[in-house]
């Protein structure tokens, strides 16, 4: 079978094409949604059942969605499971999110702290990690308590971490060796 991403590309494309540059934020608000939930496995295993239809998938995962879809939203959805290609939207949403990044020329990051954070904290950090990375940045934050304190940075292939899970691995590192 073709790899995922060769799959997802021309979905992805046609999608980024088809949608009119104010509207790319709430297109890919949806798309991230659908992607959401087609990648649960449960939802997987019930539309790969041969006794399930299209539009019984469809109703599933329309009725799971957290808001009305879009019409664009449903039509998208209809072509991607009449053609079975559920398992590959995740996949379609990362492409679209990429395309949309380099129109814009932003890139997304995920801040990995072991706390929540309020809008003012995440507000600061966002704005030294673009002049950090030297671009826009589209931060999203994970709570992760295994990291004790600090923070642990994603953007695109780059990690930043200064979280005192790192130091004390490094600590670790230094006095073993």
């Amino acid at each position: 079978m073709a790899e995922i991403a060769t799959i997802a590309r021309p979905y992805a494309e046609a999608l980024f094409k088809a949608t009119a540059a104010p509207d790319l934020g709430g297109t890919a608000a949806w798309l991230d949604e659908l992607a959401l939930i087609a990648a649960n496995p449960q939802l997987l295993q019930f539309a790969d059942n041969p006794t399930v239809t299209a539009s019984q998938v469809f109703d599933v995962i329309s009725g799971v969605a957290r808001s009305t879809l879009p019409d664009a939203a449903r039509n998208f959805l209809r072509a991607v499971i009449e053609n079975g290609r559920l398992t590959a939207l995740p996949e379609m949403a990362d492409q679209f999110r990429a395309l949309k990044n380099a129109q814009s020329g932003s890139s997304d990051a995920i801040v990995y702290s072991p706390f929540p954070m309020d809008s003012a904290a995440l507000a600061d950090v966002a704005a030294t990690l673009e002049k950090r990375f030297g671009r826009k940045l589209n931060v999203k934050v994970e709570q992760e308590p295994a990291l004790i304190g600090g923070i642990r940075v994603v953007v695109g292939d780059e990690v930043l971490d200064t979280s005192v899970k790192a130091r004390l691995e490094q600590m670790k590192v230094a006095l073993t060796a």
